[in-house]
C-alpha cells in the first residue's frame, strides 16, 4: 500500500479555501444538488452549472448567512427524533399550506433524486407549475426548494424563512424538542409552494417515510424507488423492515408506483397498499423498460407506460438504473394525470421526449472533465455501487479506471469496495471535510482487504487524491482510454465538483 505525505505546511490550502467559500454551513450538507454538466443529446457540450453562487448584493448575502446560521443551530439531519408531531404542529399554525396543491411523494433507497427530477421535467413539459423539494444541496441552501426546475432566489428564501419564523418559534415553545433543521426547511418549502402557487409538488423524503418530516402531505401518487440496505441503524436490517418505514408514504386511495423491489420489501408494500385501498402499478408488470441502447451522451429508450409505449426517448444519463428511474417517473406522471385509472390513452410522446431530453441529475454518473474523463457518482451503499459499476462498464469502456473513494462512518464500505473491485485498476482512498467522514487510514485498511496493498493509495486530502488518481489514469500510455470515478459519498462527490469546477 503506497502512501504519500501532504506537502509542507507552507502550501496554500486551496481546497480548504474552496470548501469554506462554497459550503460555509453544516458540512453534512455539502453534496451534489447543483446544476448538471451531464452531456446533452447528440453529444453536445457539457452544460454549465445551474447552482446559484453566493449573492452579489452584500445585504442579501448578510441576510442569507444569518438565516443559515440560525438553521445550523438546530438539530442537523443526522440527528432524528422519529415523529411528525412537530412538523404537523407547524403546518397547523401555518394554515396547512401542504394541502394547497396535489403532491407526488418519492421515497426508496437509491434513485430518489434522479426520479424526482425526471418527474418534475415531465410535469413542466406539460405546462404545469411545479415545486420540487429535495435534499441535500451543494453550493446554496436555496437549491433544496425549486420552482419550475430552478432554485428559489436568495431573497425569496430569506423572505420565506422570516415569514414562517414566528410560527416556528410558537411550535418550539410548545414542544419538548425544537423543530429540526430539516423540519424548518420542509415547512419553508411547503409554504413557498402554496405562495407561488404551484400546480403540483414533487417531494423527496429525507429518510424513511412514516416519520419523515415530509410525510404531512397527502401524496396522490406515492413513488417507491428500489429499496436496499442503508441507514440500517434507523430503518431496519432487512429490505422488508425498511419497507415498513418507507411504505408510510402510501396514503388512503393513492396511486402507488413501485420500482422493482426485493421480494420481502414488495410483500410489505403490497400489503400496505391493500390496507389503504391504494392502486398499485409495478415495474415489470404494468410498466417498464422495453428496450434501451447506449448512445452518445446517454441512452435511447423505449418505455412502456400505463397508457402505452413511448418510443425513441433520449435520456442524457448513463446506466440501466437511470432507464428504470425514467420508467418509474413516467408511470408516476401518468398516474398523476389519471392514465391507467380514468384514461387509457398515452401522454403526448413528443412532449415526453422533450422532457426526458432536458433531464439532468448532478453527481449521478456525471462527467465533469475529459482527458482523462472524470466521472462523479454518489453511490454510497453496495446496491448503488453495483449499479454504478455496471453503468461505467457499459457506457465508457475505460481501458484503465482509477477510483477515488471517500466514505462516511457507519456505511457498508466493504460492500461498496467489493462492487467496484472488478472495474478499478487501483483505488485512491481519501476523506471529505464532514465530521462524519471515515478517516483515510481506516478506509485504507478495508480497501486492502478487498484490493490488496499494491492497488491501494492513501491521500487524506481530496485535492491530492484527485491529482493522484488522474496521474495513475494516465500511466502506461493509455491516456485516451483512461478514466477516474469519484464515489463513496454524496459529500465527497460534492466537494470534488467544487474542486474540478475551479480547474
Amino acid at each position: 500500500m503506497s502512501e504519500q505525505q501532504p506537502e509542507s505546511d507552507d502550501r496554500p490550502d486551496e481546497f480548504d479555501e474552496i470548501v469554506a467559500e462554497e459550503t460555509d454551513r453544516d458540512p453534512d450538507l455539502a453534496v451534489i444538488e447543483a446544476g448538471s454538466r451531464t452531456l446533452r443529446a447528440h453529444g453536445g457540450a457539457p452544460q454549465g452549472d445551474q447552482a446559484p453562487s453566493r449573492p452579489e448584493d452584500p445585504e442579501v448575502e448578510r441576510a442569507l448567512r444569518e438565516v443559515e446560521q440560525e438553521l445550523a443551530g438546530r438539530w442537523g439531519e443526522t440527528k432524528l427524533e422519529p415523529s411528525v408531531t412537530r412538523i404537523a404542529a407547524l403546518m397547523d399554525v401555518l394554515g396547512s399550506p401542504q394541502r394547497a396543491y396535489p403532491s407526488i411523494h418519492v421515497t426508496g433507497t437509491n434513485g430518489k433524486t434522479s426520479t424526482a427530477r425526471m418527474i418534475e421535467a415531465l410535469l413542466v413539459a406539460f405546462e404545469l407549475r411545479t415545486g420540487r423539494y429535495t435534499s441535500p444541496h451543494v453550493q446554496s441552501i436555496t437549491e433544496r426548494i425549486s420552482l419550475d426546475g430552478l432554485p428559489i432566489s436568495h431573497e425569496r428564501f430569506v423572505e420565506t424563512y422570516h415569514d414562517i419564523k414566528p410560527y416556528v418559534e410558537m411550535v418550539d415553545a410548545a414542544e419538548e424538542y425544537r423543530l429540526s433543521f430539516f423540519e424548518v426547511l420542509t415547512g419553508m418549502a411547503y409554504a413557498a409552494f402554496a405562495d407561488a402557487p404551484v400546480d403540483a409538488a414533487v417531494v423527496e423524503v429525507g429518510m424513511g417515510g412514516s416519520w419523515d418530516a415530509t410525510n404531512v402531505i397527502d401524496g396522490s401518487v406515492a413513488v417507491i424507488t428500489p429499496i436496499s440496505l442503508d441507514h440500517t441503524d434507523r430503518l431496519g436490517s432487512t429490505p422488508g423492515e425498511i419497507a415498513q418505514e418507507k411504505g408510510g408514504v402510501i396514503k388512503q386511495g393513492a396511486a402507488v408506483i413501485l420500482a422493482q423491489q426485493p421480494v420481502d420489501a414488495a410483500q410489505v408494500l403490497l400489503k400496505k397498499a391493500v390496507e389503504v385501498d391504494a392502486t398499485v402499478a409495478r415495474e415489470g408488470m404494468e410498466f417498464g423498460v422495453v428496450s434501451r441502447e447506449v448512445a452518445v451522451g446517454g441512452q435511447h429508450l423505449t418505455l412502456r407506460g400505463l397508457g402505452g409505449e413511448y418510443e425513441d426517448i433520449f435520456l442524457p444519463l448513463y446506466g440501466a438504473h437511470m432507464a428504470h428511474n425514467a420508467a418509474v417517473a413516467l408511470a408516476a406522471v401518468e398516474a398523476f394525470f389519471g392514465i391507467g385509472a380514468e384514461h387509457a390513452r398515452p401522454l403526448d410522446v413528443d412532449t415526453v421526449r422533450k422532457a426526458f431530453a432536458s433531464v439532468s441529475s448532478p453527481g449521478r454518473m456525471e462527467v465533469v472533465r475529459r482527458s482523462p474523463t472524470v466521472v462523479l457518482d454518489a453511490a454510497h451503499n453496495p446496491a448503488g455501487a453495483l449499479a454504478t459499476a455496471e453503468a461505467v462498464t457499459e457506457s465508457f469502456g475505460f481501458s484503465r479506471l482509477i477510483g477515488v473513494v471517500g466514505a462516511s462512518e457507519g456505511k457498508d464500505v466493504k460492500g461498496v469496495f467489493e462492487a467496484f473491485e472488478p472495474i478499478f485498476a487501483e483505488v485512491v482512498v481519501t476523506e471529505n471535510t464532514s465530521h462524519r467522514a471515515m478517516s483515510a487510514d481506516d478506509l485504507a485498511a478495508i480497501a486492502v482487504e478487498v484490493f490488496g496493498s499494491e492497488r491501494v493509495q492513501v491521500e487524506p486530502r481530496l485535492d491530492d487524491a484527485l491529482e493522484a488518481a488522474i496521474t495513475l489514469a494516465e500511466e502506461e500510455a493509455e491516456f485516451g482510454g483512461a478514466g477516474v470515478l469519484v464515489t463513496g459519498s454524496v459529500i465527497t462527490v460534492g466537494e470534488a465538483r467544487l474542486l474540478l469546477k475551479r480547474g
